[in-house]
């Protein structure tokens, strides 16, 4: 369970990364855009690879399909209600936040980086290790997500320490998701610990789609189709040669 913890800490750390880089030395919105495409490219690599592949293997399509649809509809739900509840521009650095609700805003990231910290925790107990390759793509995506976040937070009139208590409470909740992932689902059957790994898969890919992806197109033009796939390719092969 420490180890899980662990691990979901390490992924999570980078959002409290991301705040500092973005309230201190902010890059323009260009590049931060391309790594966010970078970041979801590898994000997408890992959750077929590294979620979905798993879950196939250990219980079949009707798990890996059914926790994979689940996933995706309990995100778009809660994404619409967050959005409804003023989160809407909760990762946009222009300052729009200063339009929405702080609560919806902090519960929205919240659930953005949830799914990510229990697949790391159900990982360990589907191959006994973490993949280190998903850790990794958990922790470039979560960068650019929280720098542009901040900048638009900021903007929005919070202050820097507000914002960095924000990021360190979502860290240290994304180490407890991934730590109680793995306490909770431990001797459990194949078919529900491959179900919620599939659940993860599916929220993260429509978190993906939904969000990261139209935003970094917004800011980053064509060259961000290039990035994304940039990034699958290095964390498939990262995958392979490991």
């Amino acid at each position: 369970m420490w180890t899980a913890a662990f691990w979901g800490l390490v992924a999570g750390a980078s959002l409290l990364l991301g705040g500092l880089l973005g309230l201190y030395a902010p890059a323009s919105r260009r590049v931060v855009a391309l790594i966010m495409a970078l970041g979801s490219g590898v994000l997408v690599s890992s959750v077929a690879f590294d979620l979905m592949d798993e879950a196939y293997g250990a219980a079949g399509l009707d798990a890996a399909a059914g926790g994979l649809l689940l996933g995706a509809a309990a995100f778009f739900l809660g994404d619409l209600a967050i959005n409804r509840a003023g989160g809407l521009h909760r990762k946009r650095s222009g300052g729009q936040q200063a339009q929405g609700s702080a609560p919806a805003i902090v519960l929205g990231t919240l659930m953005d980086g949830i799914p990510e910290s229990v697949a790391i925790g159900v990982s360990l107990l589907a191959g006994g290790k973490v993949g280190w390759v998903f850790v990794a793509a958990v922790f470039l995506s979560n960068i650019p997500e929280s720098l542009s976040a901040s900048v638009g937070l900021k903007r929005a009139g919070h202050a820097p320490r507000q914002i960095l208590l924000l990021w360190t409470a979502i860290a240290l909740a994304s180490a407890a998701a991934a730590g109680l992932g793995f306490a909770l689902l431990r001797g459990a059957d194949p078919n529900l610990t491959s179900g919620i790994q599939a659940f993860a898969a599916g929220a993260i890919l429509t978190m993906l789609s939904s969000t990261m992806l139209p935003e970094a197109f917004e800011e980053g033009g064509p060259a961000i189709g290039l990035a994304t796939t940039v990034g699958f390719l290095l964390a498939f092969s990262l995958r392979h040669l490991g």
